[in-house]
This record gives C-alpha cells, structure tokens and sequence, in this order.
C-alpha cells in the first residue's frame, strides 16, 4: 500500500501552490495521501480553505485525501465542518465473520402471517 505524506507548514498556506503539490503526489495514483499538518499550530479559515481545495483536487485524481492535525486544527475543521471528511482517523476494517442465515422452521399447521 503506497502511502505518500505531504508535510504543511507555516500560518496560511496558499490554496493553488498546496493543490500543486497535490497533482505531483497524486500523478502515480498513491493508494493515500496524507496531509500532516501538526506543525500548524495557529490555523485560520484560510488554511481550512487550503486543505479543502487540496482534498478536491486529491479526490479528482482519484487518491483518497486525510489531514494529520493538531488540536488547534482539528477544533477548527470542527467549526466550519470539515473535521469528518478531512480529520478523521484512519482505522483498520475489523475483521468479522459474515452474517449468519436465519434457520426458521415451518411447522405445517402454523397459520400464514399477514
């Protein structure tokens, strides 16, 4: 599984060079990209509106897009509603054992339900 990081830093990232970038990362179809945005420690509504230009363009390209954050980050996506499709842990599918089939036995004096 080809994982590739794009490490974000600084206040206010601009939108169009972080969707650059992106399009690089994205040109051999990683089976991810994550964005790791921990050293932003004072985001602003800008570096959301970066993130969320980088993650459609991501997504165009066909690479699902997650965002590393800090809690200062984090508590902002939050606030303008993009904390689930941006932030949200990577977790592991659990492993299950499929649904049983229902075993009912038809006795032939049992009425028909209606």
């Amino acid at each position: 599984m080809d994982i590739r990081t794009l490490a974000l830093q600084g206040r206010e990232p601009d939108a169009a060079e972080l969707c650059a970038r992106v399009s690089d990362l994205c040109r051999d179809g990683p089976a991810l990209l994550v964005c790791d945005a921990t050293a932003v420690t004072r985001p602003t509504l800008a570096t959301a509106h970066a993130l969320a230009r980088a993650a459609l363009t991501a997504r165009r390209l066909g690479v699902p897009f997650r965002v590393r954050a800090a809690p200062p980050l984090r508590g902002l996506l939050d606030l303008v509603g993009l904390r689930q499709p941006l932030a949200e842990p990577l977790r592991q599918s659990e492993q299950r054992e499929p649904p049983g089939r229902v075993q009912e036995g038809v006795e032939p004096d049992d009425p028909a339900v209606r």
